[in-house]
């Protein structure tokens, strides 16, 4: 059994993944590389160090405690390239300039979390989100964390890209009462180039637990330029229209939260690239969805 989970984040009263109030919890680790992602963070499993700059007053006891020697100043190539991730820096750090994004948890110290907002989740009608990153590339810890909640009684929703072996899968998936799945492009090669991954895996998953459940809503991260025209809207609707009992669709508008985080990690990101959409655009693709027969949803 797997010990432990890396974890991102855990996020208590939620209300945007699901019914009432949640805690959701945010895996690390995802197969792909969305170019918008706002949890660029999550892309490894791996810990690393989010630096701000703007805070660091060059005090240099992260130097003094690094194994590796690594300078102050931790905006250079290089000096992420060296980093191991252990931490050790952030604990030295009084003026919170690092931070760790992964932190290892049992299911024992989640659970333990998730038993202080049990009153919320019962009143609320809520219960637990996994996400990340990719939750399902921790398969077995996320295993073992939902058999745990679902035996507390607790409603249960996943959002996923969808792109992991469903076979494997499938017993965790049956204990999860609302699966939010990501279309983010109809084209093959759009999903290739925008995600590093294609979408025939995905849209198989989907057409696949379609015929086998409902509790299923179609989730499309709707970003101008990319995937917020009107073909890819359509061709999106008529998939799910087809393959789901109850077919469903959210559109989640694009938002550049994530941009400090990109800074943060040295990572490069090109903010004029992606536009979010406005209320009249949105309100367009939502009559599109609507006129293919789909229900257009909002768990905001």
């Amino acid at each position: 059994m797997a010990s432990k989970g890396r974890i991102l984040q855990l996020q208590n009263y939620s209300v945007n993944d699901g019914d009432g109030i949640r805690t959701t919890i945010f895996f690390a680790g995802c197969p792909l590389r969305c170019r918008w992602c706002a949890n660029p963070e999550g892309y490894t499993p791996k810990n690393q160090i989010l630096y701000v700059a703007s805070r660091c007053i060059g005090c240099r006891r992260c130097e003094a405690v690094c194994p590796e020697g690594i300078p102050f100043d931790f905006q250079s190539p290089q000096a992420r390239e060296r980093c191991m991730g252990c931490g050790a820096c952030v604990d030295a750090c009084l003026e919170k300039a690092r931070k760790n994004t992964v932190t290892e948890y049992t299911v024992d110290e989640i659970v333990a979390k998730l038993e202080s907002q049990l009153r919320f989740f019962r009143n609320s009608g809520g219960g637990v989100t996994y996400s990340g990153g990719e939750c399902t590339m921790q398969a077995e810890f996320l295993a073992e964390l939902v058999d745990a909640v679902y035996d507390m009684g607790l409603d249960q929703a996943i959002e996923t890209s969808a792109y992991f072996d469903l076979e494997a899968l499938q017993p965790t998936l049956d204990k999860i009462d609302l699966l939010f799945l990501d279309i983010k492009h109809m084209d093959r090669d759009k999903h290739l180039a925008f995600t590093g991954v294609d979408n025939d895996l995905i849209l198989r998953n989907i057409a696949a637990l379609g015929a086998q459940r409902g509790g299923i809503v179609v989730r499309i991260p709707t970003i101008m330029g990319v995937n917020g025209d009107d073909d890819n809207i359509s061709r999106t609707a008529q998939f799910v229209k087809d393959h789901l009992r109850d077919p469903q669709i959210e559109l989640l508008p694009y938002h550049p939260y994530g941009v400090d985080k990109y800074v943060q990690l040295g990572m490069p990101y090109d903010e004029g690239e992606f536009r979010t959409p406005t209320q009249e655009e949105l309100q367009h693709l939502t009559d599109i969805i609507e006129r293919e027969g789909v229900r257009a949803v909002s768990f905001k």
